[in-house]
């Protein structure tokens, strides 16, 4: 006991989560929730929002790093239009949960109403249902959207809480210039409201892609099932997710320790150690689809090893 280190402990957390001394893990599935952002309009990203559609793309056609991880790990890959921007030709592995084509400039006013919020907290939670349905165990949300970890520091400024220089970093590659503007446009945003409830929090600095996974998040822990999260904007997610419904901290797996600021944050809050430390600040849920292999790697502990009898003089 105690030789395999962390993947023991975590093998304990699946037969917990999945209520079975032997847990076996069906398929895992990927799902990418995409979506736009009014506060680029304040220049908080040094990419313009239209990188989003590409990306989706991208995903789409096989190409992205998330498509070659999922491959690798086994899994699938979906993705999902939470909110857009733009129009997205129809594709098979492509479900349209738009909410509407990207959030308000939350420096100026709410990101979303209370209803488009209740809107994606619902898609996701169907989702992850749907995706139950279908034999999958193991959930690895990522996202995709320009201006998103603006969203995603507001949000951990207030639910962790934190300092808001503490967790704004450079996001896609902003140049000293460009960070102290989105440092701007983020003590702006945060000046107009001081609520810490979680659903107005969301309301008022998320995306939608954040709400649908934060969704996604609280049905499949719902279902039982595991919950990978993946870096700074996922692990945002998972903090409104446990600030709703708290037990829903139980079911997930921390893939990675990002080098964004504020995922940081993130891990001392909600006490996770996360299984890899690679210096990762991609999105897409990349490193959620690395810790796929781990996770199954912890389960096969229960399932595959062969016992072996004690001897009984020690």
């Amino acid at each position: 006991m105690g030789s395999l280190g962390r993947l023991e402990t975590l093998a304990l957390q699946i037969a917990l989560v999945r209520r079975q001394e032997r847990p076996v893990l069906g398929k895992a599935r990927s799902v990418i929730f995409a979506g736009d952002h009014g506060i680029t309009a304040e220049g908080v990203s040094s990419h313009p929002p239209e990188v989003t559609a590409a990306m989706v793309g991208n995903f789409l056609a096989g190409g992205a790093t998330i498509s070659a991880f999922t491959r690798i790990a086994g899994a699938e890959l979906r993705v999902v239009d939470a909110g857009v921007a733009s129009a997205l030709p129809a594709h098979t592995d492509l479900t349209d949960a738009k909410i509407t084509t990207g959030t308000r400039n939350s420096a100026v006013e709410p990101a979303m109403t209370a209803k488009q919020r209740d809107d994606a907290l619902e898609k996701g939670i169907a989702l992850a249902r749907d995706a139950v349905a279908e034999g999958v165990d193991i959930l690895a949300p990522g996202e995709m959207g320009i201006g998103n970890t603006a969203a995603a520091s507001l949000i951990v400024h207030r639910l962790a809480p934190a300092p808001l220089d503490a967790v704004v970093g450079r996001g896609a590659g902003l140049d000293d210039t460009g960070l102290a503007r989105k440092r701007a446009a983020l003590a702006k945003a945060a000046a107009r409201t001081d609520t810490v409830d979680p659903l107005q929090v969301l309301a008022e600095f998320g995306g939608f892609e954040i709400a649908m996974m934060a969704g996604f998040m609280l049905g499949g822990a719902a279902e039982n099932r595991i919950i990978i999260v993946d870096g700074f904007i996922a692990g945002a997610a998972a903090l409104v997710a446990t600030r709703i419904a708290p037990p829903a901290r139980e079911r997930m797996v921390f893939a990675h320790r990002s080098a964004e600021p504020g995922a940081k944050a993130i891990l001392d809050v909600l006490n996770a150690d996360p299984l890899l430390d690679l210096g990762l600040r991609l999105g897409e849920g990349s490193g959620a689809a690395l810790a796929i292999p781990m996770v199954r790697a912890a389960a096969a502990i229960l399932t595959d090893l062969a016992d072996y009898p004690r001897d009984p003089e020690r």
